[in-house]
């Protein structure tokens, strides 16, 4: 889908950060939206697309078992 949205669990990744996860979040919204920079009367349900979609893919990289990970999860 989004070519641009990187893997964000190991191994592709060993440390990932509050911004990549929003960064991820902004892409995905983007995509879905079709806007790059929405208009003003869209910015709020932009943003707040962005930030229910980054705390869901927090949640969803915390609670994920990763089986043969060296991190121990």
């Amino acid at each position: 889908m989004c070519r641009s949205i990187k893997t964000l669990r190991p191994p592709a990744i060993e440390e990932v950060t509050d911004d990549d996860i929003r960064a991820a979040a902004l892409q995905y919204v983007r995509k879905v939206s079709g806007f790059r920079r929405p208009a003003a009367h869209n910015q709020a349900v932009f943003d707040r697309a962005v930030e229910e979609v980054t705390r869901a893919t927090a949640v969803l990289l915390a609670d994920l078992e990763v089986r043969g990970s060296r991190s121990g999860t």
